[in-house]
């Protein structure tokens, strides 16, 4: 039995009309959108800081070394202590010196002996001479005379002079105010010039000065920030402070000042020295010490500054997405970076700073594609969407 054609046309429109009154009772889905979290730039005082490898030295060491010869006879220093200025720390065997100190003395006697007899020669012959009772001769050779003895006189005042400089030199004494080292001879040695004359050192460290190595790149940046090392500029707000590190790893709490660079570069490193002073009060830095050195190269204030997970890198560039607030669509935006410090990188140019800026779930974006921002100081949010693996 066939069906007509006619019977057909009803059934096809009762299935039509079924097919459309269901898919018009469903709900229309919304498209799900890419979650984002978002930021807003921070704006910061950043500070430029280069670091390097230093040594610490003192400012004076001062070798204490004999300056007469003979032997050493006492030592009244207590090693690594301090010492004063000019305070006594060796006596050496004076006997001879003091010998000679008298015979100078009775020489420069002597002479002044003769002196005085020569003036009185002199004195007794001027008034013959003028009444010709003496001859021009004999008041020439006395005058030759006196003139000789008051020459002695100076001589043997200069040789007492000497005389009693070498026996002070038997007591050795701090040229300068410091700590004295360990001594380097022991009493009853053979002590002077050339004959173990370093006795010991004297290190003045109540400040100490802080030595290490620049490129002349890093000269070339510091000058285009203005940066003259050894010249302190009043107009600034900050100074090219350096801070070291003591061997804990912990930072020296007193900073100190850049006071000299080399005006010249090592052609053989590319490198040339650069010296910092620093106050060392309590003896907590030791010369000939190894330490790092932070120095403050610059500091940009106000910059705008956003995490370093925040952005790309492509051939193009380095480049952001931002998202509107309007209608929050993500755009690419390329942005110029400047320097990284810490987790966060400055941006020079290419960024607001009230804008939002995308930290995380940027690798599902595509340019001007629609985004559900989520705060980044949205915490709790954040932690569910992690957990629900929907960032």
């Amino acid at each position: 039995m066939s069906i007509s054609k006619r019977a057909w046309v009803p059934v096809i429109c009762i299935v039509t009309l079924s097919t459309l009154l269901h898919t018009g009772c469903r709900k229309k889905e919304e498209p799900k959108l890419p979650i984002v979290v978002v930021a807003v730039p921070q704006k910061e005082d950043v500070l430029i800081i280069n670091e390097y490898v230093g040594s610490i030295r003192a400012v004076s060491y001062v070798e204490v070394h004999a300056r007469v010869e003979g032997f050493l006879e006492r030592m009244l220093f207590a090693e690594g202590k301090p010492v004063k200025q000019n305070e006594p720390l060796f006596i050496i065997n004076s006997a001879q010196y003091r010998a000679r100190v008298e015979k100078a003395k009775a020489q420069l006697k002597k002479s002044e002996a003769q002196a005085s007899k020569a003036r009185r020669d002199v004195e007794r012959l001027r008034p013959l001479y003028e009444q010709h009772a003496a001859s021009q001769l004999d008041l020439d050779n006395a005058i030759a005379a006196q003139e000789d003895a008051e020459a002695n006189i100076a001589m043997n005042k200069a040789d007492l002079d000497q005389a009693e400089l070498q026996l002070s030199y038997t007591t050795v004494v701090s040229p300068i105010s410091g700590y004295i080292s360990e001594r380097f001879v022991d009493v009853g040695a053979l002590v002077g010039p050339g004959v173990n004359s370093k006795l010991a050192a004297v290190v003045k460290s109540d400040t100490v000065f802080v030595d290490f190595k620049m490129t002349d790149l890093d000269y070339l940046r510091a000058q285009r920030r203005n940066v003259q090392f050894g010249v302190q500029d009043s107009t600034r707000s900050w100074q090219p402070t350096v801070t070291v590190t003591l061997a804990d790893n912990s930072e020296y709490p007193i900073k100190g000042i850049v006071d000299f660079a080399d005006p010249k570069v090592d052609p053989k490193t590319g490198t040339f020295t650069v010296r910092a002073i620093l106050p060392n009060p309590n003896q907590r830095l030791l010369p000939g010490q190894f330490t790092r050195v932070k120095i403050l190269l610059d500091m940009r204030e106000r910059s705008i500054v956003v995490p370093r997970k925040a952005i790309s890198i492509e051939k193009g560039g380095a480049f952001i997405y931002v998202v509107r607030r309007g209608d929050n669509i993500a755009e690419k935006r390329f942005v110029q970076m400047g320097p990284e410090i810490g987790n966060n990188v400055v941006i020079e140019r290419g960024l607001g700073e009230n804008e939002q800026v995308v930290t995380e779930g940027y690798h599902k974006l595509t340019p001007n594609i629609e985004v559900r921002p989520v705060s980044a100081y949205d915490e709790e949010t954040i932690e569910r969407l992690r957990e629900e693996d929907k960032l």
